[in-house]
C-alpha cells in the first residue's frame, strides 16, 4: 500500500513539471513573435528620404474603364456583369500610346515619379501576367505590355516608377465580396481568400521581378471590408514579400488609417495632411514620409464629360501647400482610350513645369518650414534657407512668427532683390512694397545658424 500512496505524488509532480516545461516552451515560441517589428533596411530608409525630396509625382489611372469614359468605378456603380464587362478587352487598342511621349511630358512638369495603375478594382491587369489571361497582352488585340514599356521609359529618362495595386477585384470569382462590386454577377460572395491572396502575391512577385527597380507599391481597397472588421487582409506577410524582393521599395496603403506595421509612407486622399475636407483623411499624421493624391479634374479615370480641370494656379498652390505641410503631391491624370494623355492635362503639365523651372529649388529637397501654414501661405525650408510662399495676402506687410530665430537677409527668390524686414516682438515683419500679385510670391530668408 505504501507504493500506492507514493504514485499520485510522483504522477502529480511529473505532470506539473511537464506542464511547466510546455508553458516555458510556449513562451519561448511566442516571445520572438511579439518582439518582431518591421525594421526597414538602410536602402529603404535612403529611399524614404529620396521620396520626401522628390515632392511631386503624377498618378495615372488607366484600365478598361477608359473605354466607357465614365470613370474607374463605372463597373460597380452601374452593376455591370463581370463577363460582359470583360468583353471590353477584345476592343481595347490604344493605338496612340507612346511611353516616351508620356514620360517626357510628365518629366517636363517637374514631377520626379509616376504611379501607374497595374490592376484597378475592375480586375484587369495592365501588364503581362502568368496568373490570369485577363491582361493587356493575352486579352486584347493590342498585345503589348503597357507596364513594361512605361517602366522601361521611366528608367531610361530617370523618373521613378511606382505601381498602384488594388486589393479588391470586381471580376475574379475567388475575390471575397466587400461593400463594392456586389452587383457584377459573380456567383460566390465568400470567394476563396486563400486562392485570391496567392494570386495577388504571385502578381506582386512578377511586378517586383520583371520590371526593374520599383519605387513603391501603392495599395488601395482595404476600406472595402470596413463593415467586416474581423476580415484579415494578411498584410504583414504581403509587405514582407515586397521588402524581401526589393528592400528599397516603399509600401503605402490608401486605407485612410494611421499607418500599419510594415508601411513606409503615409497616404492622404484628396486632402492635405491635417485637413479632412473630402472626408477621407481624418487620421493622425505619422512621422513617415507623407503623400497626398488629388485629381487634375474631377475624376481619377477618364471621363468624357469631365472637363473641370483645375487651373494652373490651383495646381501650383496645392503643390506648394503640400510641401509646406512636408508632404508630396501625387497629381492624377486619366489617359484616354486611344492611349494619349488629354490635351488639357498636357498643357497643365507644361505650365506647372515652367513654374518649377524657376521655383523648384524652393520645393525639391525641402521640409515643412519653421513657420506653420497660415491663410496667407506656407513656408518650406532647406538648411538655413527659409522659403516664404505668399499665396494670398491683401497687404504690403507680412508678420512672420520667428521667435528665437535671427534673420541674416531677405530677398525675393526670383530676382534676389532685397526685401526690407524689421525685428519685432515674436518675430519679424517683411515690408513687401506692394500687395503680392504673383500666384506665389516667394521670399527667401537666410537664417543665422
Amino acid at each position: 500500500m505504501g507504493m500506492g500512496n507514493s504514485m499520485p505524488i510522483f504522477y502529480y509532480s511529473t505532470v506539473m513539471k511537464t506542464r511547466f516545461l510546455s508553458f516555458m516552451l510556449l513562451l519561448c515560441l511566442l516571445a520572438p513573435v511579439k518582439s518582431q517589428t518591421y525594421q526597414p533596411t538602410a536602402e529603404n530608409l535612403k529611399a524614404r528620404q529620396e521620396f520626401r525630396d522628390n515632392k511631386f509625382g503624377i498618378f495615372l489611372h488607366w484600365g478598361l474603364y477608359c473605354m466607357l469614359a465614365t470613370g474607374e468605378w463605372t463597373m460597380t456603380n452601374n452593376n455591370l456583369n463581370y463577363k460582359e464587362y470583360a468583353k471590353l478587352s477584345g476592343g481595347f487598342y490604344p493605338a496612340k500610346f507612346d511611353a516616351a511621349k508620356w514620360v517626357s511630358a510628365i518629366k517636363a512638369s517637374g514631377a520626379k515619379y509616376i504611379c501607374f495603375t497595374t490592376r484597378h478594382h475592375e480586375g484587369f491587369s495592365m501588364f503581362h501576367t502568368r496568373y490570369s489571361d485577363y491582361n493587356i497582352v493575352d486579352a486584347t488585340p493590342f498585345k503589348r505590355d503597357i507596364v513594361k514599356e512605361l517602366a522601361d521609359e521611366c528608367h531610361k529618362q530617370g523618373i521613378r516608377i511606382h505601381f498602384y495595386y488594388s486589393h479588391i477585384d470586381w471580376f475574379r470569382e475567388d475575390a471575397p465580396w466587400g461593400r463594392t462590386g456586389r452587383g457584377t454577377g459573380r456567383p460566390n460572395p465568400k470567394g476563396d481568400w486563400g486562392s485570391y491572396y496567392k494570386f495577388m502575391n504571385n502578381q506582386l512577385t512578377e511586378l517586383l521581378t520583371n520590371y526593374g527597380e520599383i519605387g513603391a507599391i501603392w495599395f488601395d481597397g482595404w476600406w472595402d471590408q470596413d463593415q467586416n472588421p474581423g476580415f484579415d487582409w494578411q498584410l504583414p506577410e504581403q509587405y514582407a514579400l515586397i521588402h524581401r524582393l526589393q528592400p528599397a521599395c516603399l509600401v503605402g496603403n490608401n486605407h485612410h488609417q494611421v499607418p500599419f506595421e510594415g508601411e513606409d509612407i503615409q497616404i492622404f486622399e484628396r486632402d492635405l495632411p491635417g485637413e479632412n475636407r473630402a472626408g477621407l483623411s481624418g487620421q493622425d499624421i505619422s512621422s513617415l514620409p507623407l503623400e497626398t493624391c488629388e485629381t487634375m479634374n474631377g475624376m481619377w479615370g477618364y471621363k468624357i464629360t469631365d472637363q473641370n480641370y483645375k487651373s494652373t494656379k490651383t495646381l501650383i498652390h496645392y503643390l506648394v501647400k503640400a510641401a509646406g505641410k512636408d508632404a508630396n503631391l501625387l497629381m492624377n491624370i486619366g489617359p484616354q482610350p486611344d492611349g494619349e494623355l488629354p490635351a488639357v492635362a498636357v498643357e497643365r503639365l507644361a505650365e506647372v513645369g515652367k513654374w518649377m523651372q524657376t521655383y523648384g529649388e524652393t520645393i525639391y529637397g525641402t521640409r515643412g518650414g519653421c513657420v506653420a501654414p497660415h491663410p496667407w501661405g506656407v513656408t518650406t525650408q532647406k538648411g538655413n534657407k527659409l522659403y516664404v510662399h505668399i499665396l494670398d495676402l491683401q497687404d504690403k506687410v507680412l508678420f512672420l512668427p520667428l521667435e528665437g530665430k535671427q534673420v541674416k537677409q531677405a530677398v525675393r527668390f526670383a530676382d534676389k532683390t532685397p526685401v526690407k524686414f524689421q525685428k519685432c516682438q515674436g518675430g519679424i515683419t517683411l515690408s513687401l512694397g506692394k500687395v503680392p500679385a504673383d500666384m506665389d510670391e516667394v521670399i527667401e530668408l537666410e537664417l543665422k545658424d
